[in-house]
């Protein structure tokens, strides 16, 4: 059995025995537990509890996993990942190809990786051969003169490793680039504040670094079209679309396909709107831009992309689906959990927040089944705040709860893939920072793709008594998931079970194994916050604390 735990302020020494399935508030604690059922018997004794000051008697709760037949089986890729186009702006697209980074991605493998966000719709593909001379404005080589060359000849001399392109970039000139991002961060900042974005031009040379990385990194590239290219009577102008599609086409690049980016917000950003029955023709008119192409003639398609499904949002999606519900493969949706941008901490814990997930589920849900029954529902794109994550928060050890809650939420209902935003750069809710360290989501998410499997089972709890008040939602504050254990883990045999258990009690919950799950070894691994900001904290330390 395996437990990934993680710890607020107050932690055990590194040589005590941790405290195991409960996360009193003051005490948080994620808990990940994998069980061998084809094991033999192992030590039926409960997990070990240390009693802490100031907090209420432990509850003995039973659990139980049905393992007949799973209740949902998501795709195989259910977690997978997202750039945004912001990095053309700041430079780091020419980084991609760093060894370091490719790793990291591969660590995440197999996945999806949507090249997507706010700018998508002001990009522009221009088939360029020399972007370093036809590039106007400030470029890479704001600091250095020929940055973007240095930045091409070091791409020319890469080590080959199974035909990728990886680079290693000398400390200087990463050094340079981080001061580089961080002045047009502010550039960046400033537009998204305003509203108004400039245009971004994606050259050929750009193309074939970001499909490098993808095919390098064992990702799958889902492409976002800019979809307000508008013609006068409002149709979608598929030029550029085209030409991108074409050059494609010419480099065997294998990438599905999405036009547009939050749709909803096209009044706000650009002064004009576009229907959910527009869109639907446009992405029709998509469609039979690449039948024609031999490569993309079975080509994916995901749309629309919608925000929030607020009234107006559901009256575009409902206009979409009526248009071109069976054009797309998947229908997509992003989810912000808080408007505002002020966060504190304690916001990652409260089960209100947790729950307004739930509740766009079930609404997209609704909107897909009146028209596709059975369609496959992704959320591309899942942040913290609306802009774009919380400094110190978004990219710290607390938002690991959060994430791991949508995690187990999506799938238990249903939902086929999520695609984190972002893998890396962009705002504060990435997994890697632009050091190339992992960030504390990034470990999370690692110790999922390695553990969980695609088939989701029944959970069966006794022990929690909660007497529902008049005029008040009973909330659940002890959230358990459970799935098969991914098969392509060889070190745990087929029929292998992995939960993870979120205790957001004030008081402890002692659990007890019971039913399948009785009589079974359990082994056991802990993330802790590493340093003196606890919650706060941006690294943690990984352990195994053996059999218990």
């Amino acid at each position: 059995m395996r437990v990934l735990c993680a710890f607020p302020e107050a932690m055990p020494s590194s040589n005590s025995r941790p405290p195991a399935c409960l996360a009193p508030v003051a005490l948080f604690l994620a808990l990940l537990l994998h069980l061998s059922l084809s094991s033999q018997a192992g030590d039926r004794r409960p997990l070990p509890v240390d009693r802490a000051p100031g907090l209420k008697e432990k509850t003995l709760i039973l659990l139980d996993v049905s393992t007949k037949n799973p209740v949902r089986t998501v795709n195989e890729n259910f977690l997978s990942l997202q750039l945004d186009p912001s990095i053309i702006h700041d430079g780091w697209l020419d980084f991609l190809s760093s060894k370091r980074l490719v790793t990291l991605a591969r660590g995440l493998s197999p996945a999806f990786l949507r090249f997507g966000g706010k700018r998508t719709d002001f990009l522009q593909f221009q088939n360029l051969r020399n972007p370093a001379k036809s590039r106007g404005g400030p470029g890479p080589d704001y600091y250095l003169k020929n940055y973007e060359d240095d930045i091409v000849r070091s791409d020319v001399a890469l080590d080959k490793q199974k035909g990728c392109k990886i680079a290693q970039h000398p400390d200087v000139m990463l050094e340079l680039q981080r001061e580089k991002a961080a002045q047009m961060h502010l550039v960046l900042l400033k537009e998204q504040f305003s509203n108004t974005y400039s245009n971004l031009i994606l050259t050929a040379r750009s193309l074939d670094k970001l499909y490098n990385f993808a095919d390098c990194s064992g990702l799958h590239l889902i492409f976002a079209l800019n979809a307000l290219r508008r013609n006068p009577n409002n149709s979608w102008n598929s030029s550029s679309a085209l030409s991108l599609l074409k050059y494609s086409a010419s480099k065997k690049y294998n990438i599905s396909w999405e036009l547009g980016n939050e749709p909803n917000n096209y009044r706000t950003m650009h002064g004009r709107a576009v229907n959910g029955s527009q869109l639907g023709k446009d992405y029709i008119q998509l469609k039979s831009l690449l039948q024609p192409i031999r490569i993309y003639s079975r080509a994916s398609l995901y749309g629309p992309n919608i925000g929030r499904p607020r009234k107006n949002v559901i009256a575009l999606l409902d206009g979409f689906m009526k248009v071109a519900g069976s054009t797309v493969d998947a229908v997509t949706w992003q989810h912000c959990y808080i408007d505002g941008r002020v966060v504190k901490v304690m916001d990652f814990l409260k089960t209100r927040l947790l729950d307004t997930l739930s509740d766009q589920i079930r609404k997209i849900q609704k909107v897909v089944n009146t028209y596709t029954p059975g369609k496959k529902i992704w959320l591309e794109g899942v942040v913290t705040t609306s802009a774009g994550g919380t400094n110190n928060l978004s990219d710290s050890y607390a938002a690991g709860f959060l994430w791991l809650n949508t995690l187990g939420m999506l799938a238990n209902q249903g939902i086929d893939v999520v695609i984190r935003h972002s893998f890396f750069d962009h705002g504060y809710n990435h997994l890697v920072d632009q050091n190339f360290n992992p960030l504390p989501d990034y470990w999370l998410s690692l110790l999922y793709k390695r553990l969980i499997g695609p088939k989701v089972l029944a959970v069966h709890v006794a022990g929690l008594q909660r007497k529902p008040r008049p005029g008040r939602v009973i909330r659940d504050k002890l959230r358990i998931y459970a799935h098969c254990t991914n098969h392509h883990n060889h070190n745990y045999v087929r029929g292998s079970i992995t939960l993870f258990i979120i205790n957001l009690h004030r008081s402890r919950k002692k659990i007890k194994l019971a039913g399948t799950l009785r009589d079974k070894l359990v082994h056991q691994y802990l993330l802790q916050p590493y340093g003196q900001e606890g919650l706060k904290s941006k690294t943690q330390r990984w352990r195994y604390s053996g059999i218990i």
